[in-house]
């Protein structure tokens, strides 16, 4: 039984794009192994306070994240 853990900072993402998330993990792991995988696959979308994430000793707020993706 998979179970793939999605990590995000909260407010990047919205419901519908996280729920295509988990959808398209599904599929994947279902392409791989067989239809046989989709009823034990999970998949669990964990979100983390802006600030709360850092990268290169830096906290990373939803603002940036956004500001990256805008580029």
């Amino acid at each position: 039984m998979p179970l793939v853990d999605v990590q995000l900072i909260e407010g990047v993402f919205t419901a519908e794009q996280k729920q295509q998330m988990i959808q398209k993990i599904t599929d994947t792991m279902v392409d791989i192994e067989g239809e046989a995988m989709r009823p034990v696959t999970w998949v669990r979308v964990q979100e983390f306070a802006s600030g709360n994430w850092g990268i290169g000793g830096q906290g990373m707020t939803t603002a940036d994240v956004k500001a990256l993706a805008a580029k």
